[in-house]
């Protein structure tokens, strides 16, 4: 078997655990600030559709209109 494989599984494999923790990072901002901000709707479609974090950055930033400060509050 060639041992390029096993090279390229391994990128594989820390590909797709950054992008989970990537995903993780903004579905958590933009769960926690939907439910700050009594918004049913938009919760639960950030917590059942899942765009690598880009429905969480339109809500965030667009939607909610937070600012770089006011991520973590």
């Amino acid at each position: 078997m060639n041992p390029n494989v096993f090279a390229f599984g391994g990128f594989m494999m820390s590909t797709l655990l950054l992008v989970v923790l990537w995903s993780i990072f903004w579905k958590g901002l933009a769960l926690w600030h939907a439910a700050k901000r009594n918004e049913a709707g938009w919760f639960v479609a950030i917590l059942l559709v899942n765009t690598i974090g880009i429905l969480e950055m339109i809500y965030l930033f667009g939607v909610a209109k937070v600012k770089g400060d006011g991520l973590f509050r």
